[in-house]
């Protein structure tokens, strides 16, 4: 049985890009991992979608991609983690989903911006 892995957004944005880091990333972890990622990335990544063609190529693209939809658990895990954590850490809302999503599922999350969660307990961060 294979391990579910949540990739945050920022390392598929580098491995859009070419950047070798991420796909070796990548590349290493589907070997013995589901990839996913949460609904939210998926709506920062359509954010840089310019027309129709980039929209059907990240839709080609996510479909590599199990998409882990928002559920009543992770809204509710999310509004914990943001009233924890916003003064003190100045956290964003989409992390807070993204982390929530890693937390109520049991998944590992795969980022690059170590310094928007390592202070979340309960969340399995991997080094980027």
């Amino acid at each position: 049985m294979t391990d579910t892995l949540l990739i945050d957004t920022d390392v598929l944005i580098d491995f859009s890009r070419g950047i070798e880091k991420a796909k070796s990333k990548i590349k290493t972890f589907e070997v013995d991992h589901t990839l996913s990622v949460s609904v939210v990335t998926q709506l920062e990544l359509m954010v840089g979608c310019e027309n129709k063609a980039d929209f059907k190529a990240l839709q080609k693209f996510l479909n590599n991609f199990d998409i882990i939809l928002i559920n009543h658990a992770v809204s509710e895990r999310s509004v914990q983690l943001f009233e924890k954590y916003r003064l003190s850490h100045g956290v964003q809302i989409a992390d807070m989903l993204i982390a929530a999503t890693a937390i109520e599922y049991d998944l590992a999350l795969l980022t690059k911006n170590q310094k928007d969660f390592r202070f979340i307990k309960d969340l399995k961060l991997l080094k980027y």
